[in-house]
């Protein structure tokens, strides 16, 4: 097993035994809703379909990213959540892809658009690498060798910072960001890992020419802590911890992200846990929701297994939606008079 293989492996094995990965901080639940007692819309009828990236989803979720090694159990992990993708109409974005450019045996884990032929396909690669040797050429592989609809670039400066193999040189990348996006034919997507994308950073990427980002804000899974348990050095593994709870939730990168409306599109992710945090998410401005932790177990076991996830998922998002009296997405979209009147994440 290479070392990146390995590293992704112990990523898995971290997310599964350690209880305190999340600590319930993903600020949703402090949003509140106003229900409708007469939602004067009828259930059965309820449109839950999102475009996204020229398909139409069931409904605006996102398999986010979750492993890129090359080991037989990590690419069974990506076949099944394809699969599930493909069986409930949803999009999926595949982990680092990384290993495909150092591991000869990767090929076969992103090789997916067999098991989701329909379905938006996300590639995804550290924008980091663009810093040490990596650019369009190896871009356009991982794109090719999904058969994507997109690239995912993802920022990870904290774990980099905690991971003992990290590569710490962010100098300059958000112009290298640019020329990349310029070399592609599929949409970028600028991604963070868990600790949100402030307005700073939203007006970098617009300025490098991107108009889709992930704010994936903090509250779902802090990879700081797992870089922490990972280290074996004590110094590294308690900066981890520090940092374990650094960052923008999610509703936070939202409100970050609300000026920016009119020239980008939003995908919600960072501690999303139910079709209800989709909802407030979608009307805080995001375009389509992802969430990873809560598909890892499932997908581990079986398709049907992440497929029974995502279709809980889908029927509290309808749910939310028919309670609010939200007909279809659009009506939640950007809707502020659904958030309660006290609530203070509201804009004026």
């Amino acid at each position: 097993m290479t070392e990146i293989t390995q590293r992704k492996q112990d990523h898995i094995d971290w997310l599964l035994k350690d209880q305190l990965i999340e600590r319930d901080q993903s600020g949703f639940d402090a949003i509140q809703l106003t229900h409708r007692a007469l939602p004067e819309c009828d259930f059965d009828r309820i449109d839950t379909r999102q475009s996204f990236l020229g398909h139409t989803l069931s409904f605006p979720f996102l398999i986010s990213s979750m492993t890129g090694g090359a080991s037989g159990n990590l690419s069974e992990i990506n076949r099944r959540l394809a699969q599930a993708a493909e069986q409930t109409q949803t999009a999926m974005a595949v982990g680092s892809q990384r290993a495909l450019i150092t591991d000869p045996g990767a090929d076969t884990s992103f090789q997916l658009r067999r098991y989701a032929p329909s379905v938006p396909l996300l590639a995804n690669m550290g924008a980091i690498q663009l810093n040490y040797g990596f650019g369009a050429d190896q871009a356009l592989r991982m794109v090719d060798t999904l058969e994507a609809d997109a690239l995912i670039l993802h920022l990870n400066p904290l774990q980099e910072v905690i991971q003992p193999e990290g590569d710490r040189n962010f100098s300059k990348l958000a112009e290298r960001i640019g020329q990349l996006n310029q070399a592609l034919d599929v949409p970028v997507i600028l991604k963070e890992v868990g600790c949100g994308l402030s307005a700073a950073d939203i007006q970098l990427g617009l300025d490098a020419g991107i108009d889709w980002f992930d704010l994936a804000g903090r509250g779902g899974t802090s990879w700081s802590r797992i870089e922490a348990q990972r280290s074996g050095e004590r110094t590294r593994a308690d900066l981890g911890e520090t940092f374990q709870d650094w960052g923008l939730t999610t509703p936070q990168a939202l409100l970050e992200a609300r000026a920016f409306q009119d020239r980008a599109h939003f995908i919600a992710s960072g501690g999303i846990r139910n079709g209800i945090d989709m909802v407030k998410s979608v009307i805080m401005g995001g375009h389509v929701c992802g969430t990873a932790a809560p598909l890892l177990q499932p997908a581990m076991t079986s398709t049907e297994a992440c497929v029974a996830v995502i279709e809980q998922f889908h029927l509290a998002f309808r749910t939310a939606q028919f309670l609010l009296g939200a007909s279809t997405v659009s009506n939640l979209f950007l809707n502020d008079a659904l958030l309660h009147q006290n609530q203070s994440c509201r804009t004026e």
